[in-house]
């Protein structure tokens, strides 16, 4: 008996024994809590300018190409490119040749058609007379009426020659003045005061006029002290962008100074707009509107120079404001309906069309469904030191801050960084404190 109290003594000392060195070891053993190190700023009002940046080229306001109107060999082309002309200096000349000579023809078979028309008047004015004098001949009964018809017929045939050589000197007036004209195209004129921007031929090349195809592009005039950038917008962009709105311009080729410019015209359509027969590579291309911006200033631009334009869209005065880094996306805190058990049914009982909540190889119903929550806009805001999630509704931006429209009240701090903790480790209630930036996992 002894010996079993003993025993039973021993058993339970060995009982406290495990139980204390339980406690012990979950006391000073047990994971801590992380400490997340993050960076914070105040929420203060600031003025905000939204901005849309695109990239293009600068072309000139005004620039036209030159194609000739007929064809032939190209004789005299006494300009060079990035020469300057003038309205109505002589800029190309197509051997006039053959069309002289078709001139010559022209004139010829009109001065034909001219004698043709005199000599049908002539006949017309005899068949006249004798219309008119064997009528009172008629009426005086000296020739047969069968005499007359003739002088009559006669008479009628000669004012209808007379239409003909009329309408022939028409045709033959209009084939003249096609020859002349065409012998005019063949000397070609500047249309504007400009620069020779580019040149694509030379003396003794033979091109091809627009009448009979696309034609030879010859040369581009441009008029250089107009100039603009012509800018590349995607589509979610140019809904923001109106003719006036002002825009910055960094030019590539001028490094160290900024232009101004404004909005002047927008295109209706879009660039990569084309026929249903494109490739498939094609039709992925984002979509881009073309969008023209005046330059204020004066420069050596060049047509073609890269430019970036920043276009400022929308405004807003005096805005509650967070830094950019500050707002991220978050699942929507559950509610208490999204806390309840959700129904499951088992593999053979979906089959079947029947719920069972009992069931081991539960299968959720919800798993796919389209109602899933989205993720919302969230901003961590310092109580302590630790941290709530505040779901925001925000508004325009420009490259430092986010309007927030909704959620958050001058004053209040805000986590700014560093981006790891905002984008993946901060959560509702976790514990932080005030650091330098790091890019380290949070120390436990």
């Amino acid at each position: 008996m002894a010996i079993s109290k003993k025993r039973r003594r021993l058993l339970l000392l060995s009982i406290v024994v495990l139980i204390v060195a339980g406690l012990v070891w979950a006391v000073f053993f047990r994971k801590k809590e992380p400490v997340i190190t993050v960076q914070t700023e105040t929420v203060k009002r600031r003025n905000l300018t939204e901005l849309v940046v695109a990239n293009g080229k600068i072309q000139p306001v005004l620039q036209v190409k030159i194609s000739p109107e007929v064809s032939g060999e190209i004789i005299e082309l006494p300009v060079k490119e990035g020469q300057q002309v003038n309205k109505g200096d002589l800029i190309v000349k197509i051997r006039p040749d053959d069309y002289i000579a078709n001139r010559d023809q022209a004139d010829a078979s009109y001065k034909s058609v001219l004698a043709a028309q005199a000599t049908a008047e002539a006949n017309l004015k005899k068949a006249g007379a004798d219309f008119t004098r064997n009528q009172k001949l008629l009426a005086a009964r000296l020739i047969s009426q069968a005499d007359f018809d003739q002088f009559q017929a006669a008479y009628e045939v000669a004012q209808t020659q007379l239409t003909g050589a009329q309408r022939q000197v028409e045709v033959a007036r209009a084939t003249l003045d096609y020859a002349v004209k065409q012998l005019i195209k063949a000397t070609i004129v500047s249309p504007l005061n400009g620069t020779i921007s580019k040149l694509n031929s030379q003396v003794g090349e033979r091109v091809l006029g627009t009448v009979e195809n696309v034609g030879t592009e010859i040369m581009t005039i441009s008029d250089l002290n107009q100039m603009e950038a012509r800018v590349d917008v995607g589509e979610i962009d140019v809904v923001l962008i109106r003719p006036g709105q002002k825009t910055r311009l960094d030019v590539d080729a001028f490094k160290d100074r900024k232009f101004t410019g404004v909005v002047t015209d927008i295109a209706n359509s879009s660039k990569n707009t084309g026929s249903l027969s494109a490739s498939s590579s094609q039709s992925q291309e984002a979509t881009k509107f073309e969008v023209r911006i005046r330059i204020s200033e004066t420069e050596a631009f060049r047509p073609g120079m890269s430019v970036s334009a920043e276009i400022e869209t929308r405004y807003r005065t005096n805005a509650i404001t967070v830094p950019l880094a500050s707002v991220t996306t978050r699942p929507p805190k559950p509610t208490d309906k999204d806390k309840a058990p959700k129904k499951s049914v088992t593999k053979s009982d979906a089959t079947n069309g029947i719920a069972s909540a009992d069931s081991t190889n539960a299968v959720p119903l919800d798993k796919k469904s389209k109602d899933a929550p989205r993720l919302s806009e969230v901003v961590f805001v310092v109580d302590g030191n630790r941290v709530k999630m505040v779901p925001v509704k925000i508004g325009i931006c420009d490259d430092d801050y986010w309007e927030i429209t909704d959620g958050l009240a001058e004053g209040q701090e805000v986590v700014s960084g560093g981006y790891k903790a905002i984008s993946r480790d901060l959560q509702d209630g976790k514990k932080i404190r005030k650091g330098a930036a790091t890019d380290k996992e949070p120390k436990t």
